[in-house]
């Protein structure tokens, strides 16, 4: 597999973590479009949102309880953040494992651009 996330985790990749449990693993975008921007993914390899099962929905959960403590963590979370998932081509996904953008840091009109 020559997936750039599953690197990251497995750690051949750098990343600046902000957050990693069992399952999780949250890092900085390398390319950000907000002064915070967090990728948080699961360590499942699921190419996208059309691609969880059933089974995937408690690790499902468990990304946005880690993108709401990131948020905390970041100093976002009372003015408000983003979350945005991008699925296939045509949803502007270029990595295909599934991952949630954290964006955050400055006010919601200024991010829609983005």
């Amino acid at each position: 597999m020559d997936c750039i996330f599953c690197k990251i985790i497995e750690g051949s990749i750098p990343s600046t973590k902000v957050f990693e449990n069992e399952r999780v693993l949250a890092f900085k975008d390398i390319q950000p479009a907000a002064p915070v921007h967090i990728l948080i993914i699961p360590k499942k390899h699921i190419p996208t949102m059309n691609d969880v099962k059933d089974e995937d929905a408690d690790l499902i959960a468990e990304l946005f309880a880690a993108a709401r403590q990131i948020a905390k963590e970041q100093g976002i979370a009372d003015a408000g953040y983003r979350l945005i998932n991008n699925v296939n081509s045509d949803g502007g996904q270029v990595v295909y494992h599934l991952h949630i953008h954290l964006l955050g840091g400055q006010k919601l009109s200024t991010l829609l651009a983005n």
